[in-house]
């Protein structure tokens, strides 16, 4: 007897919260024009997008708050409340890409519960994409080619003292020639966020997967490692080298793990943002081991060290460094800290194997990194 009280307590209460939950769904419907957001969770009509007007329509249920706004794209925009206590408001027309957003209930900082989790800023972050249309088709899933493998791994890394977590990237034939050997590409992620920042954010393997099966990229690894050193007692207390760890640890797990050509000429390092700078700093002091490089919103040259002494003197000698280094592919958005001077100097100066790329319209974005790769990948391998 006491069984079926609690079999049928439970049946009841499950009953009361679903249709609680059915009501909390019964949103009016979206204004004409405005579609679920693809980052959103399961069932959540909101946040909205309008894909013609790049406008974004977001709803919070905050019934105690006195002020709540969203905060994207650098604006913050007011919100309003109706006699539920539930919010509703709209951003601006917005570029298009992916935005990390937050909601502000008075004053303080939140996540839409609306929307997934992606790691930007150091913290985790609501999400948003304002869609392209058909031209951003080369980082969507495409279900008429094979596809290629995410693998999550944990490797020890001495150094560092820990295990420190990857994601790589096998091409879709990587099972099917069990003989075969691969080149390494090793892209890292920018400040602010993590190892999971290409995989997620970047679509990466959408991008890999349409350029192979195009035959406008070497088939290829990509290892995705955390820029960041964390410790055991403090992990603001960052300690090690990160060069160290991806050419003394990493490195070396990779080729012994994966099916890979081990010689410089089938090894590259790229990354946006602050990985830029972490490719520059690995490949300019590990050249013997590398002769393809990108850096996506991360070169940076010191404004008084001038060509020859920049990085240490590796471009003073042009013949030397184009002898050394295949590919120097330097991209940026049109809307951020533009390189292209540097790039003409470096030209000027007499390096050849230099490749400039923008991406029109776009800031320090998902958005510009995900082209730059796109252009980045066919040129290598070559």
């Amino acid at each position: 007897m006491k069984n079926l009280i609690l079999t049928l307590f439970a049946i009841v209460f499950c009953g009361i919260a679903s249709a609680q939950f059915g009501r909390q769904q019964q949103i009016e419907p979206l204004p004409e024009g405005f579609k679920p957001a693809s980052t959103n969770t399961f069932l959540s009509s909101y946040p909205a997008v309008n894909a013609e007007t790049r406008e974004a329509l977001f709803r919070v249920v905050a019934p105690t708050a006195q002020n709540v706004q969203v905060d994207i794209g650098g604006k913050k925009y007011d919100m309003a409340k109706d006699e539920n206590g539930v919010w509703t408001g709209k951003c601006g027309p917005q570029v298009v890409g992916f935005y990390y957003y937050a909601i502000l209930i008075d004053g303080v900082a939140v996540m839409d519960r609306n929307t997934e989790s992606f790691f930007g800023s150091n913290w985790e972050s609501s999400g948003i994409e304002i869609p392209e249309g058909p031209e951003g088709d080369y980082y969507r899933f495409n279900k008429n080619i094979p596809h290629g493998q995410i693998r999550s791994i944990h490797y020890w890394s001495d150094i560092n003292g820990l295990e420190r977590h990857i994601n790589v990237y096998v091409p879709a034939e990587y099972e099917k020639n069990p003989t075969k050997k691969y080149p390494v590409l090793y892209l890292i992620h920018g400040w602010g966020e993590d190892e999971n920042g290409w995989s997620v954010q970047g679509h990466m393997a959408n991008i890999m997967d349409g350029l192979i099966e195009a035959g406008k990229a070497e088939p290829m690894i990509v290892v995705m490692p955390s820029g960041d050193i964390k410790t055991n007692s403090d992990v603001r207390e960052a300690s090690g080298n990160i060069t160290d760890i991806y050419v003394k640890d990493l490195i070396p797990y990779i080729d012994k793990t994966f099916r890979t050509k081990t010689d410089r000429q089938n090894r590259a390092m790229a990354g946006l943002s602050r990985g830029g700078m972490q490719t520059t700093m690995t490949v300019f002091t590990n050249m013997d081991m590398f002769v393809w490089m990108g850096t996506f919103s991360g070169f940076f040259v010191r404004g008084n060290d001038g060509v020859e002494n920049t990085f240490n003197g590796v471009f003073k000698d042009p013949v030397a460094f184009d002898e050394k280094i295949n590919l120097l592919f330097i991209s940026t958005g049109t809307e951020e800290r533009s390189p292209k001077e540097q790039v003409e100097a470096l030209k000027k100066h007499g390096i050849k194997n230099i490749v400039y790329h923008e991406s029109h319209g776009t800031a320090h974005e998902w958005l510009t990194w995900r082209r730059a790769l796109n252009d980045f990948v066919p040129l290598l391998f070559k």
